[in-house]
């Protein structure tokens, strides 16, 4: 079993960056796509990106296109979420997920972690 830490996360002013990483143990992720995730009180997770096996595939959602970055490095295990123009409707928490299938839907994904909490102030 795999097993997935996000750490990064925090309090930061709007037009703020902060990076994301997922961290993976038990098991390599190399040989599978990874996904992030974000979830507000009261509402589904929600996609915010993805990244292939090689990293030659990303995609985002439309909200975060040209904000964030994602990345992966497989030698360290590790997933980043690289977020700049940080707006204040993007807080939640930000989950990182390992994946069979590249795919936007979050039932497409096994293995999760616990999440990290993002906050922008105003």
């Amino acid at each position: 079993q795999v097993q997935l830490v996000e750490s990064g996360g925090g309090l930061v002013q709007a037009g703020g960056s902060l990076r994301l990483a997922c961290a993976a143990s038990g098991r390599s992720i190399k040989n599978y796509p990874m996904g992030w995730f974000c979830q507000t009180p009261g509402k589904e997770r929600e996609f915010v990106s993805l990244i292939g096996v090689s990293g030659g595939i990303t995609d985002y959602a439309d909200s975060v296109k040209g904000r964030f970055t994602i990345s992966r490095d497989n030698v360290k295990n590790t997933v980043y979420l690289q977020m700049n123009s940080l707006k204040p409707e993007d807080p939640a928490v930000y989950f990182c997920a390992r994946g069979p299938v590249v795919s936007r839907r979050s039932d497409s994904y096994y293995y999760w972690g616990q999440g990290t909490q993002v906050t922008v102030s105003s």
